[in-house]
Formats: structure tokens, sequence, C-alpha cells
């Protein structure tokens, strides 16, 4: 159980939104996976995105990102068992949205056994997507930027 149950922040959800930009209309992402608003991937009833779907309007988008945020920011609380600061927590949840990996990873192992340094440099090693067409692992230039703005969020101090 996490020490500190948190909710992400303004500045979280606005560093996860310039990554992921907003599109009304679904989408395939880099890695082939259907898409909608702010890098959804399901809607809040666990409904996978489809092909032809549509958002009326930025207010949906920013709803549904809210609504579906909300299960990524549990996980977080649930799995991380060490107190953070808001800038950490916004880094984590912003990782978790992207990548799903949280629980499992090398990041939570060290973060948790209290290695914040050791947990900071894993963001560097989530860059890699599955190419659709290959089925081999890229490193991915936007993923680069990405995982350096939030080792960049989580290493700030508040």
């Amino acid at each position: 159980m996490a020490i500190t149950k948190n909710a992400i922040s303004v500045r979280g959800l606005d560093l996860i939104k310039s990554f992921e930009g907003l599109r009304l209309a679904a989408y395939q992402d880099v890695a082939g996976v259907w898409t909608i608003g702010y890098g959804c991937t399901f809607y809040a009833n666990g409904k996978r995105i489809q092909p032809g779907d549509k958002l009326v309007n930025k207010e949906c988008a920013s709803d549904l990102l809210g609504v579906v945020l909300r299960d990524f920011e549990r996980t977080v609380n649930r799995v991380v068992t060490v107190a953070l600061n808001q800038n950490q927590y916004d880094a984590l949840v912003s990782f978790h949205f992207n990548t799903g990996s949280l629980p499992s990873s090398t990041l939570l192992r060290k973060l948790n056994a209290g290695d914040f340094g050791g947990a900071a440099a894993q963001f560097d090693l989530w860059v890699k997507v599955t190419d659709p067409k290959t089925g081999k692992k890229v490193v991915n230039d936007t993923l680069v930027k990405r995982r350096a703005k939030e080792q960049k969020l989580f290493t700030t101090p508040i």
C-alpha cells in the first residue's frame, strides 16, 4: 500500500496532453493501437477505441482523459510504497499512462527500495516501441523526449 494517496496535478495533466496531442477522431498510434482524444486507448467503461470513433469536442477529450487517468492514478497509489512529492507522482502517472508497465518495472522496484536515483535512471530505458510492420523494437524520438521530461519532472524538488 502506498504511503501517500495522490492525484495528478494540472502540471502532470499538461505534460500528458503535450505529448499525446488532441485528436477527436480515432487513429492508430505509432505502435498501431487505436487511440482517441489525448492518447486514450479505451473508454471509461473499458471498451477499446475502434476505427471510426469520434469525440464531440476538446472538453469531451479532457473529460475522457480525466476518467481514464483515475485507473492509472489508483495503480500508482497502490504499487508505490514510498512517499512521493507531487512532481514524482505526476511523472509516474505520465509514465504509467504511456507504458502501462509501472507495476512490473525495475523503475518501481528501485523506487520502492528507496533508490530514487536508480529509479530516475530507468526512465531512459523506456524509449522503444514495437514497429507494427516489423514486430521489432525501435527507438522512438518522441518517447526519448517524453522520458527526458518525465525524468526531469521526477527529479525536480518541490
